[in-house]
């Protein structure tokens, strides 16, 4: 996290119903008109908070309670424990934030507050809420999480931090290390303490709780209140005060369900453009139930034009951030996540959740389903439904009494026209607006050349792409640097997409004419060549359901290398070789590498990986190398 701000302007804070949201901002409090769980009887002004406090919720265009956190800030401020159940989405952040940062003294650098989260993404969403709070009163705060540099972390906490944010095995590491102080600790939250249990953290959580000082208080928040719960509040709190405003089960009240049945025609990611074209959704979450699911469906998607990066346990947690920053600013569309990686994700104004294929477990959906309709707004869950998947949904609908829209899987060519159509449209409102005539000609001559599908799929790409920026922009989103103009590649240019000679096999190790099979036995080779040859490119044939390969660990004293480049910039495995091995130098060997559409695996030897390392950050013509090692969560 950023350093203290500067010193805090004292003046007058307007009131909180007279000043506008900021544009870009997702005010968490809810509008008039929404139900009571959303909405408190109390205001902001009726709350005992401090004025920088006050300036922080205008800047963060808060400008309504929900009852959870009217409810639990008296509680929090007299020093009580509390227990609270309240379901996914009802600002359980700004309800033990607010409280905490009004007892925190901004000139304490000793540790006062510890959070506790289940995943690295929610440690960060949490820290970060925090800090926007905290910016007037100049209270730092830190979070520590797995994946990240140790160092970093061991110096952030050595300057001072009154709130420390974190993962149970991150937090856990700092303690045994001496890094982490908890003598002066004054409060412990355990955020999202059912799925932080859920995930096998109850041991590192206890050892925790265990550093702390007897007099602390427990605060903690959960959307469900299981046994492990029940036993965790009754060995570490005393008399507790317990808010049971929800659970998890009403979270499903006010999103729309709608199932597709998936039918064996075309294979399964086909299914899911085909949904896409007929509900034409500005944004989702698309579940996965594996990480090589999330693989595939990010190909897929970026192939048939549609925005989408993937969220997984395979990515290194540098590139995590980079994909999480890049969906809340609203530069990406379609995130691609399996349930652990998406957990705690809270993207403003998401309207749609798309469950590739349903969860084993019936109460995972509930979470899942959960990121859309926050505080109390509408949102809608697509679900693709196969034969396997009909015990989970018959639990939802008997035990959880979801219901259900049926709707028709669009044949191909329906789908076709629709997307078609889509495009044409966007096309056509563009140029009402613009004056093109002068590029008639140009067009007429293009439509006659031999390779006049290359230069208009480029043209439509470069098109889109470039109006999806202005539409971002007009919303307030960041927007990103336009990519280089360049022209389109001929279709006789496309060898230059083939590794270089050197790169390929070398004839010495070709095998000798001895060695070669025998005519009879190549007879059949031209027609194989020829059948290959009408096949669709490697690359397309993840549209037809066949997943990628999966990136192993690496045998003993062989390590894993992450880097962002990968076939969709027309390199091979030899050519990924190549290009590190020639980099580095003295020269080391890649032993293996293993591709996907935008990054691949690299495995080299133990002893080289520390120089291969020094590669990240090294240009690649216009592009940034980065290459980091891989961790499996």
């Amino acid at each position: 996290m950023s350093d203290n701000p500067s010193a805090p302007d004292r003046g007058e804070v307007p009131a909180l119903t007279d000043v506008a949201p900021p544009p870009g901002t997702a005010p968490e409090a809810a509008p008039p008109g929404l139900p009571s769980e959303y909405l408190a009887e109390v205001g902001f002004e009726d709350l005992a908070l401090s004025p920088e406090i006050r300036r922080a919720l205008v800047d963060r265009g808060y400008t309504h309670p929900t009852p959870v956190q009217a409810q639990a800030f008296d509680p929090v401020m007299q020093g009580k424990d509390l227990i609270v159940r309240s379901k996914t989405g009802t600002g359980k952040t700004a309800a033990f934030g607010l409280p905490l940062l009004e007892k925190m003294d901004p000139e304490d650098k000793a540790v006062r507050a510890l959070v506790l989260c289940p995943t690295r993404e929610l440690a960060l969403q949490v820290a970060a809420e925090l800090q926007d709070l905290a910016k007037y009163k100049g209270i730092r705060v830190t979070a520590i999480y797995g994946g990240a540099s140790m160092q970093d972390q061991e110096n952030a906490l050595e300057s001072g931090s009154p709130i420390v944010v974190g993962t149970p095995g991150r937090v856990y590491d700092h303690i045994r290390r001496k890094n982490l102080k908890l003598q002066g600790c004054r409060h412990v939250v355990l955020d999202e303490a059912d799925e932080m249990l859920n995930q096998g953290f109850y041991e590192e959580v206890t050892r925790i709780l265990d550093q702390l000082p007897k007099g602390r208080q427990v605060l903690l928040f959960s959307a469900t209140v299981p046994p492990e719960i029940q036993h965790l509040i009754s060995q570490y709190t005393t008399s507790p005060e317990m808010l049971m405003l929800s659970g998890d089960v009403l979270t499903v009240d006010h999103i729309h369900h709608v199932r597709y049945d998936v039918t064996d025609a075309y294979p399964k990611p086909r299914n899911l453009i085909y949904v896409l074209e007929m509900e034409e959704p500005d944004n989702a979450i698309v579940f996965c139930n594996t990480r090589d699911d999330t693989a595939l469906i990010t190909a897929v998607l970026n192939r048939n034009g549609f925005d989408a990066e993937l969220l997984n346990g395979d990515l290194p947690q540098k590139e995590r951030e980079r994909v999480m920053a890049k969906v809340k600013r609203g530069e990406v569309a379609f995130m691609v996540a399996t349930d652990i990686a998406a957990r705690g994700i809270d993207i403003s104004d998401l309207q749609y959740v798309i469950n590739y294929s349903l969860p084993e477990d019936p109460a995972v959906y509930l979470h899942r389903v959960g990121r859309t309709g926050r505080i109390g707004k509408k949102g809608t869950a697509l679900n693709l439904i196969s034969g396997r998947e009909l015990g989970t949904f018959t639990v939802l609908e008997k035990k959880y009494g979801i219901k259900f829209e049926k709707r028709e899987m669009p044949s191909p060519e329906v789908a076709m026209t629709m997307w078609t159509e889509r495009h044409v449209r966007e096309i056509q409102s563009a140029a009402a607006g613009s004056v093109y005539e002068g590029y008639l000609g140009l067009a007429g001559e293009l439509k006659q050349r031999p390779d006049a599908d290359d230069a208009i799929a480029y043209l439509l790409k470069f098109f889109f792409g470039h109006l999806r920026m202005e539409k971002l922009k007009a919303a307030g989103g960041t927007v990103p640097e336009p990519a280089p103009i360049r022209p389109p590649r001929e279709r006789e240019r496309s060898r230059s997409d083939r590794p270089r000679r050197e790169e390929r096999t070398e004839r010495g190790d070709r095998p000798e004419r001895r060695d070669r099979p025998e005519r009879g036995e190549r007879s059949a080779a031209p027609r194989e060549r020829r059948e290959r040859a009408e096949r669709p490119p490697r690359r397309d044939r993840a549209e037809e359901g066949s997943p990628p390969a999966t990136a192993e660990a690496g045998t003993p004293g062989q390590v894993r290398l992450w880097m962002n480049v990968g076939t969709a910039e027309g390199l091979a495995a030899a050519g990924i070789t190549s290009m590190l091995e020639g980099l580095r130098a003295p020269a080391g060997k890649v032993q293996r590498v293993e591709l996907r559409q935008t990054y691949s695996y690299a495995f080299v030897a133990e002893e080289d990986a520390p120089a291969f390392e020094k590669l990240d950050g090294q240009k690649r013509g216009e592009k940034s190398l980065r290459l980091e090692r891989a961790r499996r969560r």
